[in-house]
């Protein structure tokens, strides 16, 4: 098993990285030549900045029983369909039974924006999140045992 992270404008990547040092996981991060990111006990890769480079570099990178930090959602269903585990910066764990209504909601906003209305933004982060985050990171990392 393997941590990776979609670590550009990811706020939990030192959290997920010090979880992953305690128990002697590798882990890596994939970011895009805009976002370098180089950080102790990781390993650093980087890709070219591009519409999805960085999820296609990571979902190449996924095997069965990966532990996935991302946002985004269509890079949580190809990791899924891997046999990997997936969540947020927010503790939100994906899963067989919420990505489907996960991706229509996305591609719902995604039209109401092309129709010119505003969708809503992310919240300001808080130190609650970091908790959610910390307690589904332990979850999947403990399941795995």
């Amino acid at each position: 098993m393997k941590i990776i992270i979609d670590a550009d404008a990811c706020p939990v990547v030192d959290i997920a990285l010090d979880n992953a040092k305690q128990r002697g996981i590798e882990c890596i991060i994939v970011c895009d030549n805009t976002h370098f990111i180089q950080k102790d006990g990781a390993v650093t890769v980087v890709v070219d900045k591009g519409a999805d480079s960085a999820d296609c570099k990571i979902a190449n990178l996924t095997e069965k029983g990966d532990v996935i930090i991302t946002q985004d959602y269509g890079l949580a269903a190809l990791v899924l369909g891997k046999g990997a585990k997936a969540l947020n910066q927010n503790g939100l764990i994906y899963s067989d039974t919420n990505i489907e209504n996960l991706l229509f909601t996305r591609y719902i906003s995604q039209k109401e924006r092309m129709a010119g209305n505003k969708t809503k933004g992310p919240k300001k982060r808080t130190a609650q999140n970091d908790a959610d985050f910390i307690e589904a990171f332990n979850y999947l990392l403990d399941f795995k045992k």
